[in-house]
């Protein structure tokens, strides 16, 4: 494990304790479960898919540890409601505070902008984190093997299935998706940055498509920085995308999805 993803996860621990002190996770669980606004994250993808679309989870990003701030003119409603009228499938919204400036209440400024389904872009390393996610109106989670155990990848993908939503399990390489691959959900996000080099390789993706079986659906992230890239993982099978960066970037941000995604 790299150093800026164990200082992440040891920051998490800490959050979790002082969240836990703050509200029981028994309370919270109440909260989570009177909400009835699930809206199907997967179900959103296939359904683009199935149209002949890209399945494009357009990400709401205002920093990261490696590049500082990416976007100045932040307003999390406003970028989803740009992204939603130009072609995305799902939303996903960073919530880490302390290392991408994120906030809950982006995510539910996002969700009540548009009518996306949204994903909570964290570090989950805790049960209470899964339980907070869907209390503030998360319909997917995101679920790293490179930061928890298969055991824990189990535990959280069986209480975020309970609690209605959907899962993401995010891989870097073949012995991490070997792992993902014992778990119920459809989605395997690929990862093309090297968590230790931090360097973007569209060709991580490639290399691992030929171990995933059917009835998965792969999910590139990173580096899908211009069409020929889009067309790349098209080429390779790869229909559904999580990008960022490139779009927090740009002045109107579905504008630059649309660009990127249905320009030819």
């Amino acid at each position: 494990m790299n150093d800026i993803l164990a200082k992440i996860l040891e920051t998490k621990k800490v959050e979790v304790t002082t969240a836990r002190q703050m509200r029981s996770e028994s309370d919270l669980l109440r909260e989570a479960k009177t909400r009835k606004d699930l809206r199907g994250f997967t179900r959103a993808i296939e359904d683009k898919i199935a149209r002949g679309k890209p399945g494009i989870i357009a990400e709401i990003k205002k920093a990261s540890p490696s590049k500082g701030v990416i976007r100045e003119n932040f307003n999390p409603a406003e970028i989803a409601n740009s992204y939603a009228a130009h072609g995305a499938a799902c939303l996903s919204v960073l919530t880490d505070v302390q290392y991408f400036q994120g906030s809950y209440d982006y995510l539910r400024q996002a969700r009540a902008a548009c009518s996306l389904p949204v994903l909570r872009k964290d570090f989950m390393i805790d049960p209470y984190q899964i339980i907070h996610a869907r209390a503030i109106g998360a319909d997917c989670i995101l679920l790293i093997v490179a930061a928890l155990s298969p055991a824990q990848l189990k535990e959280f993908e069986s209480l975020a299935l309970e609690l209605g939503m959907d899962v993401l399990v995010e891989v870097h390489d073949r012995a991490e998706l070997e792992i993902a691959l014992d778990l119920q959900t459809t989605l395997v996000g690929i990862n093309n940055r090297n968590l230790r080099s931090f360097e973007t390789s569209l060709q991580n993706t490639i290399d691992l498509l030929p171990f995933i079986p059917e009835g998965k659906r792969v999910v590139t992230e990173s580096g899908i920085l211009a069409p020929e890239d889009v067309r790349l993982m098209l080429d390779h099978g790869v229909q559904a995308f999580l990008v960022g960066e490139a779009f927090m970037r740009a002045s109107e941000p579905g504008a630059a999805l649309r660009q990127l995604f249905f320009a030819s």
